[in-house]
């Protein structure tokens, strides 16, 4: 069961051509009256030593003079509607300098800018155009119109900066129960770019509408950028976002297919820590790194030690409770017949698992739900003594049909033959918290059995036989 490698490309900014779906009511108000810069650039306004242009669809200011001091050179938008003291709010936005400096980004109220600000916090701009994700509580003020600036002086130059997909949201108070069914899945996307195609009716009714874990790795130059985007968009139609944390080192060292990840320890603590910011106080589902507790003793054959990568999930269990307080973290607890529940137990203890909500099963495997329900009983009983029983839930994405038996072993988990959907993702009512599609039904395994394509990449024609059987 090693699975799911990457996508070769960042995330697209959200499309409205499939499987858009109405927002609600409660849905997440944006108060940012112009962030994408169309057409034009009001309501934003220069002040100070700036002047404002639209510039290829993004908002382009100069700074005009030399200045001291940031605030003398700023570009300023008020926001849509009052803020909720005490509430919290993420500030999203891209941007580049023709010149690094340090930035200050501020969430202000009008009536007393200077000395009642929710949010002021230095940028650092770069002259390569990358996503920043802010998350703040909102202060206690009398009047709380309020505005959004970015503050350009004190750089010791003259830079002109470029802003785009500005965006300002309050975070729900009350968790969404929908789960988020996102209009540039892989299956998605080969809907809307493939309209005549065999296969399109079937993974359009059948997989495409369904609410199905998005994949994030090294294959995204920003990260920030791709979590942003999609749990942006989640929380703008009041839904739950569901994401998949891959990206540890010496990721698949068992089998390869999905080999990878971060280049050391260091360099996981990064992406972890701007995986869980990106996140930040906003509402989401994480399974973090599949197979990375059953397959850690595996990577001895590499010269590795299996205790690095579970000290690297300790991590990563901590970053998230610290940077993403309101995700649920289910830390990857392999499937019914890897490692028996005595075993891995104490290898979810010292990989963390006291940090999160509970563990994952069957990810991107085969067995049926009966199966993967006692083998989760199992594994609780097996932490009850140490952590504590925990929450569960399974992957039911392929299990429609079980799994597959023959004597090559690689032929019974990489793209088998015969295997069907299980039945869509929900809440239950007992047992697993959730039953889950965290693996993308349709998305190749590797270059193995029924598909010549990599990990990752979505293969129409498997997806057909997932819904055939």
């Amino acid at each position: 069961m090693r699975f799911i490698a990457g996508k070769t490309a960042a995330l697209a900014a959200v499309l409205t051509a499939v499987l858009v779906v109405p927002q609600p009511a409660s849905a997440a108000a944006q108060l940012i009256g112009n962030g994408t810069f169309n057409s034009s650039t009001a309501p934003w306004s220069a002040i100070g030593q700036t002047t404002v242009a639209l510039d290829a669809q993004r908002l382009r200011v100069d700074v005009k003079a030399v200045v001291a001091n940031p605030w003398d050179a700023m570009v300023a938008a008020p926001t849509t509607a009052a803020l909720n003291p005490g509430k919290s709010y993420t500030l999203s936005f891209d941007a580049y300098s023709t010149i690094a400096f340090k930035a200050t980004a501020t969430v202000q109220y009008k009536a007393t800018p200077s000395s009642n600000q929710s949010l002021a916090t230095g940028v650092q701009l770069t002259t390569s155009s990358k996503r920043y994700s802010i998350p703040f509580t909102a202060a206690s003020a009398t009047d709380t119109a309020a505005e959004v600036t970015f503050q350009l002086g004190g750089s010791g130059g003259t830079p002109a900066v470029r802003f785009d997909n500005v965006s300002l949201m309050e975070t729900q108070t009350t968790r969404p129960t929908a789960l988020f069914v996102w209009n540039q899945s892989n299956p998605a996307k080969f809907v809307t770019a493939n309209p005549n195609a065999s296969q399109t009716p079937a993974i359009s009714a059948n997989i495409a509408n369904k609410p199905i874990f998005e994949w994030f790795g090294g294959w995204f130059s920003d990260i920030t950028q791709a979590v942003d985007t999609y749990v942006g968009a989640a929380q703008a139609q009041d839904k739950l976002p569901m994401l998949v944390a891959y990206n540890i080192p010496n990721r698949d060292a068992c089998a390869n297919q999905s080999g990878g990840g971060a280049g050391d320890a260091a360099g996981y603590h990064t992406w972890i820590t701007e995986f869980a910011k990106a996140i930040g106080t906003r509402h989401a589902i994480v399974v973090l790194e599949p197979d990375a507790v059953a397959a850690a003793g595996c990577v001895t054959q590499i010269g590795k030690n299996p205790e690095d990568q579970y000290a690297m999930l300790l991590d990563a269990t901590q970053v998230l409770k610290a940077q993403a307080p309101n995700a649920w973290v289910y830390l990857d607890a392999a499937n019914a017949t890897w490692l028996a529940p005595n075993v891995i137990a104490p290898l979810l203890v010292k990989s963390g698992i006291a940090n999160t909500r509970g563990f994952s099963v069957n990810v991107s495997n085969y067995f049926l739900t009966a199966d993967s329900e006692t083998y989760a009983v199992g594994v609780n009983a097996q932490l009850s003594g140490t952590v504590g029983a925990k929450k569960y839930v399974i992957d039911t994405s392929r299990n429609g049909n079980g799994p597959y038996t023959d004597s090559t072993p690689e032929d019974n988990w990489c793209n088998p033959p015969g295997r069907k959907l299980g039945v869509p993702p929900a809440k239950q009512s007992s047992g697993a918290e959730y039953v889950f599609w965290v693996k993308v039904p349709g998305d190749s395994d590797g270059v193995c059995n029924a598909s010549t394509k990599p990990a990752g990449q979505f293969d129409p024609d498997l997806a057909v036989a997932l819904i055939r059987g």
